[in-house]
């Protein structure tokens, strides 16, 4: 029987044999060119379906495209949210924006559980979105969970308040979270000594494609998290030899 070529989508060659080989490779190269669109798409409609869902109840029945239409058109609702949302920005920068935010914000102040409630939203919300700040927008090593073994963390805002004079030590901390993998919308928040984080030149972008998949995407550009970390571990032995 005849030995085949059958060249991967890395560019390498896997050597094959038969036809049954042949139909295996052809099927695994399908799978691996249909997985990721098909999930992708999954996920486009999910979001898309959602946000029409949220919206339609919004819009009178006379605005809205199937009204009209013998089939559903999706998207129309992501479309009024993008223009809602922006215009609503456009009228918050103006003085009559403003002020009308001051006055609904004023009102939600008086209202017991629902002030305490907006205020952690909007907060949460201003830190993520905000265009200046550089909260989990720096990506950090530290050791964890033992001495030796290195992890990746989003670094956030340094404490403030009460906590910021509870921690012990007099050293300046930072607040960091430690995600788990496959889902790094869960994890760990806790205060570290900014002499405990180590930033290292990676995107949040590629710090959470490598948490995400456990190592299995590993960023492009970046130098090895290995090296990173045995850097780090030396750089500290020394600054801890100097104080010695």
């Amino acid at each position: 029987m005849n030995q085949v070529n059958e060249p991967t989508l890395d560019g390498g060659v896997v050597h094959k044999t038969g036809i049954g080989a042949r139909i295996r490779a052809w099927f695994l190269t399908g799978l691996v060119i249909a997985g990721p669109l098909a999930v992708t798409g999954s996920l486009v409609w999910w979001f898309v379906d959602t946000i029409d869902n949220w919206v339609k109840p919004l819009v009178p029945p006379t605005l809205w495209p199937d009204t009209y239409l013998p089939i559903r058109v999706p998207g129309i609702g992501v479309i009024l949210a993008f223009v809602g949302l922006t215009l609503l920005g456009f009228l918050a920068a103006n003085l009559a924006g403003r002020t009308l935010i001051k006055l609904g914000e004023t009102i939600l102040d008086r209202m017991p559980v629902v002030r305490g409630l907006y205020k952690s939203v909007k907060q949460i919300f201003e830190t993520i979105f905000s265009q200046s700040g550089t909260s989990f927008r720096r990506v950090g090593l530290v050791e964890f969970p033992g001495k030796g073994m290195w992890t990746i963390v989003f670094i956030s805002a340094p404490p403030a308040g009460s906590v910021a004079n509870a921690l012990p030590g007099g050293e300046e901390h930072v607040s960091v979270f430690l995600p788990c993998t496959p889902n790094p919308t869960t994890g760990f928040y806790f205060f570290l000594p900014v002499a405990d984080v180590i930033e290292i030149a990676m995107s949040p972008d590629d710090a959470a494609k490598l948490i995400m998949s456990a190592g299995l995407i590993q960023p492009e550009t970046q130098t090895a998290l290995g090296m990173l970390a045995e850097s780090a571990r030396k750089q500290k032995a020394l600054e801890v030899g100097r104080v010695a």
